[in-house]
């Protein structure tokens, strides 16, 4: 069984476990009406291709969960402190991003997983240079500006781990612009 089909299979499972837990209750009829829709939908609604370059790593996709869970929680702390605590509402602005990943596959994912860090949203992106432009809640100082390229790196970095065969080097870290 080649790659392509092990993804459409894979996805026709994904669609009958989704539609099994819309119904609620895991049963034959269930799971054959699940494996139905799903069906209906991959042959009506087909994705396009994306081509993957590289190969999927176990190891550093573990440590990029456990990474993302722990600066979103992070996030959610310090975004729920800025709530919280008296005094002015924080500086916030516009952090231009560049990656040294060129798959679209694992921009879409970087940006994502941007999106779900509270405090930070992707408002642009350019595919063609590889760069995002970020709003960031708090980059009222330079350690907060330094703190979130670091998180971005570490982030590039466990993506390029987990998704992909090599990459270009990291862009240095000049030219940051800090638009406010």
């Amino acid at each position: 069984m080649n790659r392509d089909n092990v993804l459409r299979v894979g996805v026709l499972i994904w669609l009958a476990v989704v539609w099994v837990a819309l119904w609620g209750q895991v049963s034959t009829a269930n799971v054959l009406a699940g494996l139905a829709v799903g069906a209906i939908i991959m042959v009506t609604l087909p994705l396009p291709r994306i081509p993957v370059r590289g190969r999927l790593r176990l190891l550093p996709l573990l440590k990029l969960v456990a990474v993302s869970v722990y600066y979103g929680l992070e996030s959610s702390l310090q975004l729920a402190w800025f709530a919280l605590r008296p005094g002015p509402p924080p500086v916030s602005g516009v952090l231009k991003v560049q990656f040294a990943f060129r798959s679209d596959l694992v921009l879409v994912l970087c940006t994502n997983l941007l999106n779900l860090i509270p405090g930070t949203m992707v408002l642009e992106i350019d595919r063609e240079q590889c760069v995002v432009y970020v709003h960031v809640i708090d980059v009222g100082s330079e350690k907060a500006v330094a703190k979130f390229y670091r998180t971005i790196r570490v982030l590039e970095q466990l993506l390029i781990d987990a998704f992909q065969r090599r990459a270009t080097p990291l862009p240095p870290p000049t030219g940051q612009e800090v638009n406010q």
